[in-house]
């Protein structure tokens, strides 16, 4: 691993007190922004399946990787080798049924998440998603560890039974004018709805069906879609040296109409 040396090397003149003003005076928390860009950067390219990109952003998050862990090293709290042999050692243990015995039955569905718990002195086995995640996601991760420990529907019609049952009660609250209620069931309402696409990612055909159905991922791709319709239409408002204001809905729809027809 001729290249990671370099890269290291690299970090470590970049933040030496000759190397670049700005490398040189950072944190780890200072580069807190920069970690999180780096890291949506690559999930925007896994997202759109250009694997040029994909190589290049893993780069750039590889480098935040090195550059945390050589802040880390500077202040004496460990080193890169600490972390990769932490990790190492963790997937072996979690996987003994692959790294000991082919025979050991101690790996069981919602035996990951309770290995994780006492491993880590959890009190509880929802412990541990961060609150900084993107609440999707952070959605989806908490109905995965209830489901990793059997609290979970047995079939997609009873998902779909609860998100018709919180819409209601959404629209209830809203005939009612009822503020705060309104806030709870409408964040009742998008947890039911993650639900979904957790319970379909897993009931799908692992073989057949290689589409992934992120809650987080697909309203990402909702949004780009979006956009770029509205931009066509905009493209083509004005070329007919139109604008939004002074355009009717009743055209504004036709046109949007017009090209999700032609999408298709």
């Amino acid at each position: 691993m001729s290249e990671l040396k370099q890269l290291i090397e690299i970090v470590k003149k970049l933040r030496a007190h000759d190397g670049c003003d700005w490398d040189n005076v950072q944190t780890s928390k200072s580069l807190i922004p920069y970690l999180l860009e780096e890291t949506y950067e690559v999930i925007e390219a896994i997202e759109i399946e250009d694997s040029k990109l994909l190589k290049e952003e893993l780069g750039d998050l590889l480098l935040h990787i090195i550059f945390q862990s050589e802040i880390a090293k500077e202040n004496n709290f460990f080193e890169l080798s600490d972390s990769i042999k932490h990790v190492s050692d963790k997937l072996v243990d979690r996987h003994p049924h692959i790294f000991n015995s082919n025979q050991d039955g101690s790996y069981q569905k919602g035996n990951w998440e309770l290995s994780k718990q006492k491993e880590k002195d959890r009190k509880y086995i929802l412990e541990g998603v961060p609150i900084t995640l993107p609440a999707l996601t952070r959605a989806r991760r908490i109905q995965e560890k209830a489901a990793s420990v059997g609290f979970d529907w047995e079939n997609i019609d009873q998902v779909f039974e609860k998100v018709h049952e919180e819409i209601e009660e959404l629209k209830d609250a809203i005939k009612k004018n009822d503020t705060e209620n309104i806030f709870e069931e409408l964040g009742d309402t998008l947890f039911a709805i993650v639900n979904i696409a957790r319970f379909l990612d897993c009931s799908k055909d692992q073989e057949n069906d290689k589409l992934e159905y992120d809650p987080e991922s697909a309203l990402r791709f909702a949004i780009r879609k979006f956009e770029n319709r509205f931009n066509q239409m905009e493209d083509e408002l004005k070329s007919n040296g139109k604008f939004f204001k002074e355009s009717s809905l009743e055209l504004l729809d036709s046109i949007w109409n017009k090209i999700k027809n032609e999408e298709k």
